[in-house]
């Protein structure tokens, strides 16, 4: 089939992702430390709020979607977001504790979170679905999908490099490096700050990049949907509800994101070396990223999706046993988290493929493209996900007795189970989400010639309109 895309616009795309996903890495890694640390909030209520945040937005991803189908297009939601999205991360990221405390604090963050949240929305549904409408060809369309999200993998791991140059450029803080033996001391509020300026305005630029350089090529009609018919829209189009039903029960899939700093305090003695993290589990997805399009030429989505997700939980469980019956050798840690992340590309990348396949899956059944809908059912599916992971990591901390100021490096016992629970949550129990992820992928049929089939039938359908007009 023809192709439509060149080297400007699909970097135009992939590095939009890597700056949106910028901002939102910084709020899921250090958000939850930033109010504990420097507001004072207690650990488990505000993981509550964070999981009653992230469910109420959730809500908002529909009305988005359905508003992105009334238009008829997505780019303009993307140039609506980067005001609001920008000057809430900032909001964030104030330190009001020298303005109210107590109950005040928690209604600053409960509002401050929920107007981000929301901010976010505006974008994130647009930006997921205009992969779809990019290109009408399917092999170019899952190219391009995977490189994207390459660099939105990337971008979500950029603030745990952001954060620490800012700590090493704001006095008074963290030192970020550190004699051994030494306890680093915590970021400061300067440093938070300074740190959510620098993400918004680096972030925000990158991501205007895809209004400004992408084209929308696939025709779709605009069409009102209430909320209704956009869930009944969800429950006939079969594909689509097995995806979304996957990203549920394998929630916490994502859960070692919303712990990642307090995991790297307890197992590497600083909040700032969350970037070795970073750059183990990262490189690990990365390179399953990059993967990709070749096991997609030996598999379909649905094979690729299985394998891959058995192979995270075996590893994911090995590494957990290694760790704390074998050893707690640093350089063994890093191999097995390595291992790991090798799983997470396939979980990011994925099921996007599958959703702008099931978009084709319902234009091809009814004549109607539902990017909005489609896409706005998936961010909404994934902030569910992230909401029960975060809720459940935070959960964990508190079951781990996870104090920040403690000294990690005197292994009494206290500290050994604390170090215990902690990998388990950040590693083991995204193993587990993996495997029962796959459950629901056994009835997806949208692959093979199935899936080509469908892509040519669009392809004639729209050549006929076109020669028509």
């Amino acid at each position: 089939m023809k192709k439509y895309l060149g080297f400007k616009e699909i970097a135009a795309y992939s590095l939009g992702l890597f700056g949106f996903q910028m901002i939102v890495g910084l709020l899921n890694s250090y958000q939850a430390e930033f109010y504990h640390e420097v507001l004072g909030a207690d650990l488990a209520i505000v993981g509550i709020l964070i999981c009653i945040v992230k469910i109420l937005s959730s809500v908002f991803d529909p009305f988005v979607g359905n508003k992105i189908s009334s238009k008829g297009k997505l780019k303009p939601f993307i140039l609506y977001a980067i005001a609001p999205f920008s000057i809430m991360t900032i909001l964030v990221f104030l330190n009001v504790s020298k303005y109210f405390s107590g109950m005040a604090v928690y209604v600053w963050i409960f509002i401050t979170f929920l107007l981000w949240s929301m901010s976010m929305t505006i974008g994130d549904v647009p930006s997921q679905g205009i992969a779809s409408v990019l290109t009408p060809n399917p092999e170019e369309k899952t190219n391009t999908i995977s490189l994207a999200n390459t660099f939105k993998e990337i971008g979500f791991s950029a603030s745990a490099i952001i954060v620490p140059l800012v700590c090493i450029l704001v006095p008074g803080g963290s030192k970020v490096f550190v004699e051994k033996g030494v306890k680093d001391t915590p970021i400061n509020a300067a440093e938070y700050f300074g740190s959510a300026i620098a993400c918004a305005i680096l972030g925000c630029v990158l991501f205007a990049l895809i209004y400004i350089g992408t084209k929308e090529r696939v025709p779709y009609s605009a069409e009102k949907m209430s909320m209704k018919e956009m869930f009944r829209t969800l429950k006939s189009n079969k594909p689509l509800m097995l995806v979304v039903i996957s990203y549920i029960i394998g929630a916490v899939r994502k859960l070692s994101m919303a712990i990642q700093v307090q995991a790297a305090n307890v197992m590497l003695g600083s909040q700032n070396y969350v970037v070795l993290f970073g750059i183990c589990m990262g490189v690990g997805s990365v390179v399953s990223m990059a993967l990709i399009p070749v096991l997609l030429k030996k598999w379909d989505e649905k094979k690729v999706s299985i394998i891959v997700s058995v192979y995270g939980f075996v590893v994911s469980i090995a590494a957990v046993l290694i760790y704390i019956f074998v050893t707690q050798n640093m350089i063994v840690m890093f191999i097995m988290m390595f291992l790991s992340g090798l799983q997470f590309g396939v979980v990011n990348i994925v099921p996007m493929i599958m959703v702008a396949d099931c978009v084709d899956y319902h234009e091809y059944e009814t004549g109607k493209r539902i990017e909005g809908p489609a896409f706005s059912i998936l961010t909404l599916t994934i902030k569910v996900a992230l909401a029960v992971s975060a809720a459940i990591g935070l959960a964990m901390l508190k079951i781990a007795h996870y104090e920040a100021g403690t000294d990690f490096s005197v292994l009494t016992e206290g500290v050994r189970y604390t170090k215990n629970v902690v990998y388990f949550a950040f590693v083991g129990l995204p193993g587990i989400g993996s495997l029962l992820s796959i459950l629901p992928l056994l009835k997806y049929d949208l692959v093979g010639e199935k899936k080509l089939k469908i892509a040519a039938e669009l392809q004639e359908r729209r050549e006929k309109a076109a020669v028509k007009e």
